[in-house]
């Protein structure tokens, strides 16, 4: 039984699936550098998706910034020291926000109010969410009809491919939204051993309602909302308090435990990635760079899994009775 990594990326178009798999490789690497700690990677592989929404990539090689291709932000190493904020009044802001948010839009059913609003609220500033989510498509060529199938399979065969495998499962942004999805509705048979979750939107009452829309559709009646039954060993949700897209950061709130008494355990973190222009919060390569992250990751890579551990077991017993025998 090996151990194996699987990324799947969030919101907007992206570069190359080999340039973002390597980008994420190297973000996660410098965070196990920065705490001096063997960064051999196990096997990773990135669930790629934005070619289902987006016609081309974005192109690392182009250097006007008015192209639409262009990408305005590239791996970059982090800062040596960065400096984290004071969030404590942040903090106290957000708990609010997230209670009203909840009364306003969510009722205890999990049916939305204001759907109207909130649709529109998607519609702007969440294309690829909202083709996700679509409903009504006339043409099935059209990409709202088989947007979610696809995205949704792309990750499902990767999968099942590691499915006799040790892994975790890290997932950024939207992304943690079609993991929670395949993970609950596909594949809830599929043994995943840490699932990770960054700058994830999964605590706004929409996205909550939307999966228990998917539940009443298939005639399950699901009071709470819980942690998807394969994960095994910990969800593991990070959140930086700037970050818009993770502005409910604490997901331990909204989703029970699963079979095997796995809840989300939040963690507030400084995502420090910065252009010469301007900071972004959300990034993923800030968040696959954290300490907390590498402190998730380094147990996973250099621990023995539970297969060696058996394996060591039944040596010691066989060699044990030869000693003896002879």
């Amino acid at each position: 039984m090996a151990k194996v990594i699987i990324g799947i990326h969030g919101l907007g178009n992206k570069p190359r699936k080999e340039v973002l798999e390597k980008w994420w490789k190297k973000s996660m690497i410098e965070g196990l550098e920065k705490l001096n700690k063997p960064y051999k990677l196990p096997r990773f592989e990135m669930v790629y998706w934005a070619d289902v929404i987006y016609d081309k990539p974005l192109d690392e090689k182009i250097t006007d910034i008015y192209d639409p291709y262009y990408i305005s932000e590239k791996y970059i190493p982090g800062l040596a020291n960065p400096i984290a904020e004071n969030n404590s009044l942040r903090q106290r802001v957000l708990n609010f926000i997230e209670e009203q948010l909840d009364k306003l839009f969510l009722n205890a059913d999990f049916t939305v109010n204001y759907s109207r609003i909130t649709d529109m609220l998607i519609h702007r500033y969440f294309r690829d969410l909202e083709l996700y989510y679509a409903k009504k498509c006339n043409d099935k060529n059209d990409i709202r009809c088989v947007a979610r199938t696809l995205i949704r399979e792309r990750l499902a065969l990767v999968l099942d491919k590691y499915k006799h495998d040790e892994i975790i499962l890290i997932s950024h942004s939207m992304g943690s939204i079609i993991a929670y999805d395949v993970m609950t509705f596909l594949m809830p048979e599929i043994n995943i051993h840490s699932f990770i979750s960054l700058g994830s939107p999964l605590g706004f009452p929409v996205v909550q309602g939307k999966i228990a829309s998917e539940w009443q559709s298939k005639k399950i009646k699901q009071p709470n909302l819980k942690t998807p039954p394969g994960v095994t060993n910990q969800w593991y949700n990070f959140a930086d308090l700037r970050d818009k897209v993770a502005m409910i950061y604490q997901l331990s709130k909204n989703f029970e435990a699963n079979g095997h008494g796995i809840v989300p355990k939040d963690f507030v973190v400084h995502n420090d990635y910065q252009t010469e222009i301007e900071p972004n919060h959300h990034k993923s390569f800030g968040y696959l760079r954290t300490p907390e992250l590498a402190e998730v990751l380094y147990p996973f890579i250099y621990e023995r899994n539970t297969f060696q551990k058996l394996k060591s077991k039944v040596d010691t017993f066989f060699h044990s009775l030869a000693i003896l025998g002879k």
